[in-house]
C-alpha cells in the first residue's frame, strides 16, 4: 500500500462508519461500541467496549484489508418497565481498516470484564538488535 492511498483509505472507513451508523438510526437502536488501535513491536490491538454482551455473540470477520467485528446485547432481564432508556441494546457491527499490514487470519479475540481484545500479528514486526 502506497503512503499516498491513505488518506483516501481513512476517508472511504470514515463514510462507510457514518453510512453504518445512519443505517442503524433507521431500524431503532443506534449502537457503534467505542473502539481504539494499539500497537506493539510484534502485533497490532483493537481493543473494544462492550458491556454486556456474552463471548459466544460476536463474529469476527478477517477481509484483505479490514476487519468487521459484529455482535449483539440483549436487553437486561428485568420484571419492571423501563422508565427511560440509555444504554444501547441489540445488534452492532463495525468495520475497521487495519492501521498497519498484519498476518491474515491471526486475529485471536479475548473478552474480559467487558472489554474485547483482539490481537493480530504484524506482518512487519519492529525487532531489536542489540
Amino acid at each position: 500500500m502506497s503512503g499516498g492511498s491513505e488518506p483516501v483509505l481513512r476517508r472511504i472507513n470514515s463514510l462507510m462508519q457514518l453510512r453504518q451508523e445512519v443505517e442503524a438510526l433507521s431500524h431503532g437502536a443506534p449502537w457503534a461500541p467505542p473502539a481504539d488501535w494499539l500497537e506493539t513491536d510484534t502485533e497490532l490491538l483493537l481493543i473494544m467496549d462492550v458491556p454486556g454482551v456474552e463471548s459466544d455473540a460476536f463474529e469476527l470477520i478477517e477481509e484483505e484489508n479490514t476487519v468487521v467485528v459484529r455482535g449483539q446485547r440483549p436487553p437486561p432481564e428485568t420484571d419492571g418497565s423501563f422508565l427511560s432508556v440509555e444504554r444501547p441494546q441489540g445488534s452492532f457491527q463495525r468495520t475497521f481498516s487495519f492501521p498497519v499490514e498484519t498476518v491474515p487470519g491471526t486475529g485471536q479475540a479475548q473478552l474480559r470484564a467487558g472489554v474485547l481484545v483482539i490481537r493480530f500479528e504484524k506482518r512487519h514486526k519492529i525487532i531489536d538488535h542489540e
